[in-house]
Parts: structure tokens; C-alpha cells; sequence
């Protein structure tokens, strides 16, 4: 009896062995259930509005009360609470309020029944927290010390770590600047938590810079320069990658030691190459991608983590960022307010005229590579696309750009006013399973508007949807099925332009 047991133990304990390897082959990943639907027909089925500018930036959500978290930044410091237990029909059911113990809300996230709130401080250049809180009672249990400006925190998906990406961004007239870091909490050791910062990196700054690494602030060391912007997880929860977007890089973070490994530059994207067309004028009284003697950095906001086939891959929002300060600071500038050389450009004139390039928004900060005052390079700010890079050793893999945006203009929602200045402004993205797809969805502020593409074959990404939106979609969050309040896929997305979140389903096969 007892070797018959021990049989069908080995059995039991091989299928599952077995079936988490066909889920890409990683025994650690509990596979998921497929519910047929169909990816390319995600529509609009349940909205409420919060409130106005502001009031609807980043959600999460709880499978175990079916409540979905909201920050809301209209008046004060807020998070919103919405009971889904009735979905479709969503109702806003109480407010969170942090207005009297600090600055503004900037990020949530859920596991396990913890819900953790990013926190500035109310002097946004000193050190921020993570308030902690049950989401039964909706109590706060802890309230946890960060490093400065806490812009997005995150949960490992073990539900062991809470992550924050901490921007530290200087005051408004930059005489602060106060280091950009990681924040790791380990929950079950107490909370405790480690502050990572990038001073080790000081060193192997001109092999970065030669590699894309942008390091240009206001007397600057490293360590002040960095500003982390978003974090994405591994499955296994041991390691972090976190956008470093002002510095056009991405950093990898051990989360077990507690260390960063490295930081990762993304290089720059040529604009004469007709693979990586732009439209750069807003008066040239035609919305067409064409090429120019443009570089453009790539300057990432979310990113997204997934793996296929045993090989982990990363995609970047590729948004565009720059520093502007007012007279303190300010790196933007018109290429017709440039002195460019006769050399490299000899139809500088023409170049510079308003329905050619003269519009178009660079940097003063690079360009200048031989420094005798004219501009031998322009680079512009922003990818204006997803990225699709191998997290291991960073090389690009593909490019969600051209396509997206000759998309939006086909569909007639492309904002020709923003062509000098972000396109499509590609703000956020998710990557998730959908009826087994790996699937991206693609988040554009200025488009107002999501784009799907399945990236089940991420060297090639095949589009399959194109969806309006609220004013400005900021962030974008998928509920598997398992988690959904209805057994099916829904994809929240919060809008800070006119403080809408709007929820979305796909057809059933």
C-alpha cells in the first residue's frame, strides 16, 4: 500500500512538474486556466468618473473583496475604493485619505490582502513612504519610510516584497536634488527595508554614456541624476527591473540581496532609418511619418516583464521625458533655436524651417559632440513606441513604433499638434495571457486610445486592436479571469485628463 502511494505521488507530482514546464517552462509558475476569448475585441462595458484632472491615475485591485484601488490626486491625497462585487455594475464605495500625513498618493498595489500606497512626502525632495493597509477593514497597519518621491510601488508576485521606484526628483527651481533610489521591504522580515541608491555606479559613467546613459542634471553626481520611474517583477520574484526615464536605461536589481546589478542603456533611435519614422512638425498641415537626421532617446516610463520558450523579455513605454525647471533648468529646445553645423547639416535652413524640423522638441543637453558650440546631432525626446528588449542582455528584439502610430492616424485620432513634441506620447503597457496569447497592451496619452498587439512571437508583434479611451489613459491594469468578479479578462484603465476609469472586456470564442 504504502509503494502504491508513493506512486501515485510521484505521478501527481510529475504531472504538475510537467504542465508548469509547458508553461514556459518555469516549475515555479502555478499555470493558468485558458478561458476562450478572443484578444482583438476588447470593448468599453463598465466606466465611472471620479472626478476631474487628476482623479483617476493608477488602480490595483482585490480579488479577495473585489475592490478596485484608485489614486486620486484632484484635491489632496487620495485613494477612491470601487466594489466591482456587482460587475458590470461598479460603484465607488468610500475614499482613502492621506491628505493630512502627507504629500500626494502616487501609486498602489495589492497582494495577499495588503494593500500598499506610495507616499510623498509633503516636502517632495525628502524621503517618502508606503502606507500599508488591510483591505477588509481598509485600516492602515504600517506606514513605511522610502526614499524620495515614491512613484510606483509594486508587489513581488510571492507577495514577499514591496518594491518601490523612488524618482527624487529636485524641487522647482533645483537647489534640491535629492538622490534617485530602490526601495525593497521584505514583509516577512518585519517590514524591514533597504534603500538602494546608485553611488556605485559613479565610476562606469563614460562606458555608459558611450552606450546611450544620459547624466545632465544640474550639477549632478550619479547617484542625484538617477530618477527610477516604474518597476516590473520576474515571476520568481528574485530579481526587479526597474525605467530609469530621464537617463534612457534600465536598471536590474537582485531582490534577494538587495543589490543593484547593473543598469542597462537603451541606446538611441535613428530617425533617418524608414523603419523609425516620425511625424516631427506641427505645421506642415499633414499628419506622415518621415525620416530626419534625428537621433531620438528612447526615455521609458512603465515597462512590463514576460517570458516565452525559457527567455525573459522586456517592454518599454517609451514616452519621452525631459527636465524643465523654468530658468533654473530646462534642457528642451526648438532645432530653429539651434546653431547646427554646416558640415553634418547643409541644408540647415531649410531644416530649421516650421513645416520641416524646426518645430521639433530636442535636447540642448547632447549633440554638441566636438563642443566648439553648434550642434553636430540632434536628439529628440522619446521613443514614441514599446520596446521589446531581452531582459538578459538588453539587446533590442523589436519595435512597436511605426506601425502604432500610422495606426492612430489611419483611425483618425492622431493629435497632428503633438507632432513636435512625444507623437502618440506611448505612456503605459501590460503584458498578459490572454486565451493564451501573450498580449500587449499599449496605453497613449495624447491618442487617448489602447493599442493591442499579441507578442506571442516577440520578434515579430502582431496588432489586433485599436480602442478609445478617457481623456489622457495614465494606467493600465489586467484582471486575469481567476481574479475577475465575472470568471473573464478585464483590463481597468485610469485616465487623469477627465478623471474617468473605464473597464473593458473581450468577446467570448
Amino acid at each position: 500500500m504504502k509503494s502504491f502511494k508513493s506512486l501515485l505521488f510521484l505521478i501527481s507530482v510529475t504531472t504538475v512538474f510537467f504542465a508548469c514546464k509547458k508553461n514556459n517552462g518555469d516549475p515555479f509558475v502555478e499555470p493558468e486556466q485558458i478561458v476562450p476569448e478572443n484578444p482583438a475585441t476588447f470593448r468599453e462595458v463598465s466606466t465611472i468618473t471620479l472626478g476631474t484632472t487628476g482623479a483617476a491615475e493608477i488602480s490595483t485591485y482585490d480579488p479577495k473583496t473585489k475592490k478596485l484601488f484608485v489614486v486620486n490626486n484632484a484635491v489632496g491625497s487620495k485613494v477612491d475604493v470601487i466594489d466591482l462585487s456587482a460587475f458590470p455594475t461598479i460603484t465607488k464605495s468610500q475614499t482613502l485619505d492621506f491628505s493630512t500625513t502627507s504629500g500626494v498618493a502616487n501609486s498602489v498595489a495589492v497582494s495577499n490582502g495588503l494593500l500598499a500606497v506610495a507616499l510623498e512626502a509633503s516636502i517632495k525632495t525628502d524621503n517618502g513612504a508606503v502606507a500599508i493597509l488591510n483591505t477588509s477593514t481598509l485600516t492602515e497597519t504600517r506606514r513605511v519610510t522610502v526614499g524620495a518621491l515614491p512613484d510606483m510601488v509594486t508587489f513581488s508576485p510571492d507577495g514577499n516584497y514591496i518594491v518601490t521606484a523612488n524618482e527624487g526628483e529636485p524641487n522647482s527651481n533645483y537647489t534640491v536634488d535629492p538622490v534617485g533610489s530602490i526601495s525593497v521591504i521584505d514583509i516577512k522580515n518585519n517590514y524591514s527595508v533597504r534603500t538602494l541608491d546608485f553611488t556605485s555606479f559613479e565610476s562606469s559613467l563614460a562606458n555608459l554614456k558611450a552606450a546611450g546613459f544620459r547624466m545632465y542634471g544640474l550639477n549632478a553626481t550619479f547617484a542625484k541624476d538617477i530618477e527610477p520611474e516604474y518597476v516590473t517583477i520576474a515571476a520568481d520574484s528574485k530579481k526587479a527591473w526597474v525605467t530609469l526615464q530621464e537617463n534612457n536605461a534600465v536598471a536590474e536589481v537582485d531582490l534577494i540581496a538587495g543589490t543593484i546589478l547593473r543598469v542597462v542603456p537603451l541606446g538611441v533611435k535613428d530617425i533617418s532609418l524608414s523603419a523609425n519614422a516620425f511625424d516631427i512638425s506641427d505645421q506642415d498641415n499633414k499628419m506622415e511619418l518621415g525620416t530626419w537626421p534625428v537621433k531620438a532617446f528612447y526615455l521609458p516610463d512603465a515597462i512590463s516583464m514576460f517570458s516565452l520558450n525559457n527567455v525573459s523579455y522586456l517592454a518599454l513605454a517609451n514616452e519621452g521625458d525631459t527636465r524643465d525647471y523654468g530658468a533654473a533648468f530646462n534642457e528642451e529646445v526648438r532645432v530653429s533655436a539651434l546653431t547646427l553645423d554646416p558640415t553634418r547639416f547643409p541644408t540647415a535652413a531649410t531644416l530649421k524651417l516650421s513645416a520641416n524640423a524646426g518645430r521639433l522638441t530636442v535636447t540642448r543637453f547632447n549633440g554638441d559632440t566636438d563642443g566648439d558650440g553648434d550642434f553636430d546631432e540632434l536628439y529628440t525626446t522619446g521613443g514614441r513606441s514599446v520596446s521589446i528588449i531581452n531582459a538578459s542582455n538588453g539587446q533590442l528584439v523589436a519595435e512597436i513604433g511605426k506601425d502604432l502610430e500610422q495606426r492612430v492616424i489611419a483611425a483618425g485620432k492622431y493629435d497632428d499638434g503633438r507632432s513636435d513634441n512625444k507623437g502618440v506620447e506611448v505612456e503605459a503597457v501590460t503584458v498578459n495571457k490572454v486565451n493564451g496569447q501573450m498580449i500587449a497592451f499599449i496605453g497613449m496619452e495624447r491618442a487617448d486610445m489602447i493599442a493591442v498587439y499579441d507578442v506571442s512571437n516577440p520578434m515579430s508583434p502582431v496588432f489586433l486592436q485599436l480602442f478609445a479611451t478617457g481623456d489622457a489613459p495614465e494606467g493600465l491594469l489586467y484582471i486575469k479571469p481567476k481574479d475577475s468578479p465575472n470568471g473573464r479578462s478585464i483590463l481597468v484603465v485610469s485616465s487623469e485628463g477627465d478623471g474617468s476609469v473605464k473597464l473593458y472586456q473581450p468577446d467570448k470564442i
